[in-house]
């Protein structure tokens, strides 16, 4: 990942429209835009046909190389059956990915739904079953190009970033280093206790919010966006909410529908509380890269204050005491 301004500045309706006639499409001129922080995700009514989805990628996130990975990924699971959107080709693109006016941009059918109902045992053992589907393809090959969530470099990195950037109040940082430090250290330790683990292609984030439900069709995934390399349990254990005992149903629900189509590696579940502080680190510091990129200080205004950071900090020192209950 490497650094960039919001670069989305000469990115204009009529930038966007051009860019889709340039990839072939037809736009009669209706945009909406749709719901992302990271790009920038609009649906276009075309002259003919249904309405697709078109996503233009945030400058200097990804390689060409990574996001190429992605559409093949989606390709792989479409092929298979997964319910997943794919990218469509594009002319004069010689595949998936467009270029224009120095931005890159996909093209995914429009596909709607709503929020799974997590509650509801049936639905998340549905969600299981194709989760389970989604990683029989994501073995078949690794990513090559693409992030690895595999050991607490991910944390490790954004650890670095923050400190190098001088990001934290003075009064806050030593305690959110020491703390964060003690964190990556814990991580890896968790992950060096599976040293046998079994790495595959992943969704990488696989909340609700990217899980479209129908109830005709049941689930499907959108949004590879951040798509990894890593152990199958890193797409389940954002899908559980609430005390222990309910997340604790959940995961069994979820559990029960992906074991009826792939075994699981129940050792897995060791790694849930490392990954959860992995993504807490990560997330910080992506709220900080991102933080001249208007969209986010308006979205996230309590971001880099003292009371978010003194937060932090007693989640992370949790975070530690969750890590060590594992390990026990």
């Amino acid at each position: 990942m490497t650094d960039a301004p919001a670069g989305f500045g000469d990115l204009t309706p009529e930038l966007m429209l051009d860019a889709l006639e340039h990839a072939g499409l037809r736009p009669d001129g209706r945009l909406l835009q749709l719901n992302s922080y990271e790009n920038r995700v609009l649906m276009a009514h075309l002259e003919e046909g249904p309405a697709v989805v078109a996503k233009f990628y945030r400058p200097g996130r990804w390689s060409d190389a990574q996001i190429l990975e992605e559409h093949a990924f989606a390709r792989d699971l479409a092929q298979a059956e997964v319910p997943v959107v794919a990218p469509l080709p594009l002319d004069g693109a010689g595949g998936t990915l467009g270029h224009f006016a120095g931005h890159r941009f996909a093209v995914t059918p429009r596909q709607g739904g709503r929020a799974p109902e997590l509650e509801d045992p049936e639905v998340l053992a549905w969600i299981g079953r194709f989760l389970a589907r989604l990683h029989d393809v994501g073995q078949s090959e690794p990513f090559r190009a693409r992030l690895a969530w595999n050991s607490a470099s991910p944390a490790r990195e954004a650890r670095d970033w923050l400190r190098a950037h001088d990001t934290l109040p003075p009064e806050l940082s030593t305690n959110w280093h020491d703390a964060a430090a003690r964190c990556i250290d814990a991580i890896d330790a968790a992950f060096d206790r599976l040293p046998d683990r079994r790495a595959l292609r992943l969704h990488g984030d696989c909340h609700p919010g990217n899980i479209l439900w129908t109830p005709d069709r049941g689930p499907h995934f959108v949004d590879l966006d951040d798509a990894v390399q890593g152990p199958a349990v890193q797409d389940l254990w954002m899908l559980l909410s609430g005390e222990p005992d309910a997340a604790r149903r959940q995961l069994h629900a979820l559990l029960d529908g992906y074991e009826s189509v792939r075994e699981f590696d129940w050792r897995e579940l060791r790694l849930i509380e490392a990954l959860r502080t992995q993504r807490m680190i990560h997330h910080s510091a992506w709220l900080a890269r991102r933080w001249d990129d208007p969209a986010f200080p308006a979205a996230f205004p309590w971001f880099g204050t003292p009371n978010y950071w003194s937060d932090q900090v007693v989640k992370l020192r949790d975070q530690l005491d969750a890590m060590q209950m594992r390990e026990d």
